[in-house]
């Protein structure tokens, strides 16, 4: 199986923070956190994964109950 650049370049980096002693994995992830946009993505991530199991809702059906929320 041949990886694309990019597949290449996240596989040398991931090899590289696995060999980190654990200390340098958490100063590495300490970092990652300061960044606001990854941050939020992590924490998407995160609910989703909670979230997984529950059942999907339409959107029409989010939003019109986010509209009446908002009107009371």
């Amino acid at each position: 199986m041949r990886l694309s650049t990019t597949e290449a370049a996240a596989e040398i980096f991931w090899v590289a923070f696995r060999s980190l002693p654990r200390d340098g994995q958490r100063a590495v992830l300490a970092r990652l956190m300061q960044e606001r946009q990854f941050r939020e993505d992590v924490i998407d991530l995160g609910i989703l994964r909670e979230r997984r199991h529950e059942p999907a809702r339409p959107l029409a059906s989010c939003l019109a109950t986010r509209k009446k929320a908002r009107q009371t």
